[in-house]
């Protein structure tokens, strides 16, 4: 007997099964739809080439999995491609996406291609019944099992089933291969570095967030002076490099790690700051990020020196340290020590004390 007759037995032993089913429960079938061949049903041809196929696919899948290996192996991460509408992108992603998604894509479309080309397509119905079976039930739905292991073709098809599970075999690799990136990485490339450093250093000159200012180079931006800010005011300000450093090092989250705010209050209402002599004359400086859950902050009570998040009420006293006085964050606000340049201009005096924003597993030993 032929493959094409085993499937035409198959698809009559199903189709009267379903009938079966329906008359045992003292109904008349659901659905009574005639079986409509298909091409690969009647012509042998039609049905090996529906084999091929969906082995290819299968195959095309285990190819695009080595690609992306390679591609991670290859490809450096500091490679960027330009893309309508995104902008530049780093190669690395595009291809990792492509090539994991294909492979995903490909085992998907070819278990679709076997069920409707290869495998039986008659309807089979069974009505309800209770929750418990006896025990010719019970062997009844082993003898459907292995009849329906028997329709699959899983046997029968050794091509499909050995490409297969040689793409399901390599499926995992691409995600063992991305837990790499939980390894040590060398210095300015660990995760943890990467979250604990901002563009801030000694000398820096701080300048204020007004859109395209920040990509001026340090020659021609215009900084703060101290006389600029009035007791009470509060200004959001940057690095005066970090236009530059966002563009040639492609770093999006350089600017928000190093966003700041400057607030003026008397000397004398400065009660404690994180460090000896951080402020000018009354200036204060502290991250921006609200160290709950990274929100911007800009919301200053003048009154109280009161910081409060406008995501989830955290409030800061800015002239206590940034010490949280209320809500849900558990970090204060880290400060900026500041002082002044030769041509009387706001700087930094040193980086960050501590890691800005919110925490992070590995923040304790840093």
């Amino acid at each position: 007997m032929t493959d094409i007759d085993h499937k035409h037995a198959a698809n009559d032993d199903a189709h009267e099964h379903g009938s079966e089913v329906a008359t045992k429960v003292g109904h008349s079938p659901v659905a009574d739809i005639p079986h409509k061949p298909r091409v690969t049903d009647t012509d042998p041809k039609a049905a090996r080439r529906a084999e091929r196929q969906v082995a290819g696919m299968f195959t095309l899948s285990m190819i695009f999995v080595i690609a992306f290996v390679v591609a991670y192996v290859a490809i450096d991460k500091g490679t960027y491609v330009y893309i309508p509408v995104l902008g530049d992108v780093g190669a690395s992603n595009v291809v990792l996406g492509f090539t994991f998604g294909a492979a995903v894509f490909l085992i998907g479309a070819g278990a679709i291609q076997w069920a409707k080309k290869l495998m039986p397509d008659v309807e089979v119905v069974q009505q309800r019944h209770d929750m418990t079976s006896d025990k010719s039930d019970e062997e009844a739905a082993a003898a459907n099992y292995e009849r329906g292991k028997e329709e699959s073709g899983f046997a029968r098809y050794k091509i499909i089933r050995r490409s297969l599970l040689g793409a399901m075999a390599l499926f995992p690799i691409p995600i063992i291969v991305v837990l790499r990136d939980l390894w040590i990485t060398p210095p300015g490339e660990n995760p943890v570095e990467i979250l604990s450093t901002t563009p801030w250093e000694d000398g820096v000159m701080i300048i204020p967030d007004v859109g395209d200012q920040t990509g001026l180079s340090p020659e021609t931006s215009r900084g703060i002076r101290p006389e600029d800010l009035p007791v009470g005011g509060l200004v959001s300000a940057l690095p005066v490099d970090i236009g530059v450093i966002q563009e040639e090092e492609h770093n999006l989250n350089a600017r928000g790690k190093a966003a700041i705010i400057l607030v003026r209050m008397e000397p004398s209402e400065i009660r404690s700051q994180q460090g000896e002599g951080w402020d000018y004359n009354g200036i204060v400086a502290f991250s921006k990020i609200c160290t709950h859950v990274g929100c911007p902050i800009a919301l200053y009570e003048q009154r109280t020196h009161h910081l409060l998040c406008p995501c989830h009420q955290s409030t800061f006293d800015l002239a206590d340290s940034g010490d949280v006085v209320f809500g849900p964050a558990a970090r204060r606000m880290p400060q900026l020590p500041i002082g002044v340049n030769a041509e009387g201009y706001l700087v930094a005096k040193a980086p960050f004390a501590e890691p800005v924003g919110p925490s992070f597993w590995e923040r304790d030993r840093t």
